[in-house]
């Protein structure tokens, strides 16, 4: 867990200030001062007290302590970020769109002040400067972040290595496994599909004219419209990235696009897109913007499967048909049918970016493992099942937002246990890979900081610190 945190830290911060860490009281305005410059980049006293007593609260709440003074470590904490942001803009990082989350972030500490004007009484400026000085700052935090992202980025482990870090745990040290479920499926989707895939196609056709005849934007139509809550809140706009790190069928049409073009409409598993390449990809990174919908039925349309799947399951449990022949004969879904209907983590692999690295199938889920909103519902329905039972049908959606009908089997539960080699691979896999990721990361951060121009204030240089280099 503690390298998690540590590979973790720069996200942890961008979080907490985002969050409103930046609120000064009106004795630090007075007394306020820099304590630290990395590179071109200045740290304010207010900053660390503030990120300070916000790791304390944290902790406290998390029922963790340590001895390590909190000024200390925030300020350390500071500075890596002001490092990773230098050292983007030295790499030319092309972070995503920050307006939208600025002013999501901006509202949220206004409705919390109670006005406009409380607000700037607490920060001591207009609203208009204060805006400014909150975009610098997540402007930096995403910098940052994909600083860090691409240093890690092309880490791997391999199985020998998997293996040796599992042999050099500790007892103690052993994760524990929650209880995981083994399933299978039967999905339908609503018959009229392909008509509800036709209105979708036509609306995106409607805004593509839009756009490309001047009547509107994409960013306002994505903020709009688009069904991605990634991109939406920021006009569409994506992180930039590799076209392996995309989809196929986007990745084929966003390669073929000149800066300010907009793409035919485009299929993905994820629904349906119109595609903008913003500027002319840097050392392979693209930088676009999209809107993405997906069909929608209406509640007829819907319930129409589950009404066919309840009669499946009805024949399943008397015995006229095994749940793996119906699977193949009735499930839609491509994945699951041609194996009895066994789910695996295929579509996490496919939709998660964490597990980008990860390389083998596991037909074993834990709790966090099935997602949110509607997906969330497998988990709810195999936790009214004995081993063997079948559920009545009820509405999903896959980890696309695809909605549908589905039954489902119980195979079988795995009580919590501490982790083995042979039975949870795939754990210690992400394990060994965190601190293979952590190694590499505080490797490059170490030969950052030495041929990087730090000032840290008389008062702060006797403190301890992960990297005793800062101190110059």
């Amino acid at each position: 867990m503690l390298k998690k945190k540590t590979l973790a830290f720069i996200a942890t911060v961008a979080v907490i200030m985002s969050a409103g860490v930046l609120t000064a009281q009106k004795r630090q305005v007075v007394l306020d001062r820099v304590v630290a410059v990395v590179g071109g980049s200045a740290i304010l006293y207010s900053e660390v007290e503030t990120y300070a007593n916000m790791i304390v609260e944290q902790r406290r709440q998390q029922g963790y302590t340590t001895d390590r003074d909190p000024m200390n470590e925030s300020l350390e904490a500071l500075m890596r970020q002001k490092l990773l942001y230098s050292q983007a803009l030295i790499d030319s990082l092309t972070p995503p769109s920050v307006d939208a989350y600025v002013e999501e972030q901006l509202q949220g500490m206004i409705a919390e002040a109670g006005s406009i004007a409380e607000l700037e009484s607490r920060q001591h400026m207009a609203v208009f400067n204060y805006r400014e000085i909150l975009r610098q700052r997540i402007t930096e935090q995403e910098y940052a972040r994909a600083m860090q992202q691409q240093v890690i980025s092309n880490v791997v482990v391999t199985p020998g290595e998997v293996e040796k870090y599992f042999k050099n745990l500790k007892e103690d040290e052993r994760p524990l496994v929650p209880e995981q479920y083994v399933y299978a499926q039967i999905v339908r989707f609503p018959a009229s599909q392909e008509d509800a895939k036709r209105r979708t196609r036509e609306r995106l056709l409607e805004m593509r004219e839009r756009i490309i005849s001047g009547k509107s934007s994409m960013a306002v139509l994505a903020r709009t419209y688009s069904v991605d809550p990634g991109s939406a809140m920021r006009g569409g706009e994506l992180t930039p990235g590799p076209l392996s790190q995309l989809t196929k069928p986007f990745a084929d049409a966003l390669e073929k696009l000149k800066p300010g073009q907009i793409s035919e409409v485009v299929e993905s598993d994820f629904g349906f897109h119109i595609i903008e390449l913003i500027d002319e990809p840097k050392n392979g990174m693209y930088h676009s913007r999209h809107i993405l919908l997906r069909p929608s039925y209406t509640t007829e349309e819907l319930m129409e499967p589950a009404k066919f799947l309840d009669s499946i399951a009805n024949i399943i449990r008397k015995d006229s048909i095994t749940f793996e022949d119906a699977a193949m004969k009735f499930s839609e879904d491509k994945l699951t049918r041609m194996n009895g209907g066994l789910v695996t983590n295929h579509d996490l692999l496919m939709s998660s970016p964490q597990y980008a690295n990860v390389k083998y199938t596991a037909t074993k889920f834990r709790r966090e493992d099935f997602g949110e909103g509607k997906s969330l519902q497998d988990y709810g329905a195999l936790t009214k099942l004995k081993v063997g039972e079948v559920s009545d049908a009820y509405l999903s959606e896959d980890l696309r937002g695809n909605e549908h009908s589905k039954i489902v089997k119980l195979l079988e539960i795995i009580p919590t246990h501490a982790a083995t080699l042979e039975e949870d691979y795939s754990a210690i896999e992400e394990m060994a890979l965190t601190e293979k990721q952590d190694k590499v990361f505080k490797a490059w951060l170490e030969e950052k900081i030495d041929g990087l121009y730090v000032f840290i204030s008389p008062e702060f240089r006797e403190g301890e610190f992960e990297f005793p280099n800062w101190v110059k």
